[in-house]
């Protein structure tokens, strides 16, 4: 094979993942929790005789089959996901794991698929008497590879646990530095504006540099680069959904969510660029979970005798994000800008978006209510 041919072959690959990913994405807005995609992707492998449930998953996640949900995975673990902290670049960490029953059998090819596409650690365990003792195993487990930001993803469950056939759980770290950095001696605190109209004092990050703000109807986006490392064909950054209006979040997000194939490609809807005049985004810090199996029957999904839990919280400041998230399933640069200019002063409610560009992948995703809170 030609250079030019394998050029081509993984630029055909980026982009099949691309559309996978997008695909994927549409429900992101919905459901806010990336990484439950891996797990449902757990859940139609190790469902071999339910075929209703498996069906569901792979038509919720708009892939083709489940071979194509395993597929992405593995791709998206061993190539987009790979750290670059050598380089230069973010320091990642993703992470899979299963804990299940020592007296079950396990499908060779199940296992085979969990060693080689998710790249998952696999443990045999005694939920019958040491039910407790593995719940504890998979918190610590998960506290470790998201650098201690995400502890007790599971809570304890002493009626239940010694029912518990498996966990499948992931987990995610990601600590970015911004390509273009805030001068920390330009914070300062300033009022921002909360929902129910009341207002609170926190620290704005400020600054213009080289910063240019998307505007669409009703909303503006601004694209935070991180660093990237030498040599690294990939590029993460953070897109901040700003509303127009104080008070406009709620209904930026249901016009987005029902914009099909938005978060693949931001020209759905009609836009255009505009120079930033003034830049002001709050530091902020919090922590998210939920409980995910309720919001997936919102969906037609419905794992009986199961349990989705999910954590996340990020930091955000002057040098960069540092981020992590964590679910678990119990089972029974510089450019020229346009003349227009804009300010971007993020003093209401925004979501935020932190995702790799080339493949489209979403990382994380919230919505910043009160930045004052922690």
């Amino acid at each position: 094979m030609d250079l030019e041919e394998s050029i081509e072959k993984q630029y055909k690959a980026m982009m099949d993942l691309k559309e996978s990913v997008g695909n994927q994405n549409d429900i992101v807005l919905r459901l806010t929790a990336p990484l439950i995609n891996v797990i449902l992707s757990i859940i139609a492998a190790s469902s071999p005789g339910d075929t209703d449930t498996a069906d569901k998953i792979v038509s919720l996640l708009q892939a083709s089959s489940t071979d194509k949900l395993h597929a992405v995975s593995s791709e998206i673990v061993t190539t987009v996901l790979a750290d670059s902290t050598a380089s230069g670049g973010p320091t990642i960490s993703a992470a899979n794991g299963l804990w299940i029953e020592k007296t079950l059998n396990v499908e060779p090819s199940f296992k085979d698929l969990l060693l080689n596409s998710y790249k998952a650690a696999f443990n045999r365990v005694d939920f019958r008497t040491k039910a407790d003792e593995v719940n504890r195993e998979v918190n610590s487990w998960v506290e470790k590879q998201t650098n201690g930001l995400i502890t007790n993803l599971l809570p304890s469950n002493p009626k239940s646990a010694p029912l518990t056939d498996h966990i499948f759980a992931n987990a995610l770290f990601f600590n970015g530095r911004w390509d273009s950095q805030f001068d920390p001696s330009l914070t300062k605190d300033s009022d921002f504006h909360l929902l129910d109209g009341t207002k609170v004092r926190v620290p704005f990050m400020t600054g213009a540099s080289c910063r240019y703000t998307h505007v669409y109807e009703g909303f503006k986006v601004i694209n935070l680069q991180y660093r990237r490392g030498r040599e690294d064909s990939r590029s993460f950054s953070m897109q901040i959904y700003l509303p127009d209006e104080k008070d406009g979040l709620p209904s930026m997000l249901e016009r987005l969510a029902s914009t099909r194939g938005f978060l693949k490609d931001n020209e759905v809807l009609p836009s255009h660029s505009a120079v930033i005049k003034e830049l002001k985004i709050p530091r902020f810090k919090f922590d998210f979970a939920f409980e995910a199996s309720e919001a997936l029957k919102g969906f037609g999904l419905v794992v009986p005798l199961s349990m989705i839990m999910h954590k996340s919280c990020i930091e955000v400041d002057e040098v960069g994000s540092k981020a992590a998230a964590a679910a678990a399933f119990r089972g029974i640069g510089c450019r020229r800008p346009p003349p227009e200019k804009h300010d971007f002063v993020a003093d209401h409610p925004f979501l935020f978006i932190v995702k790799e560009y080339r493949s489209g992948l979403v990382l994380f995703l919230g919505q910043v209510m009160d930045p004052s809170k922690h």
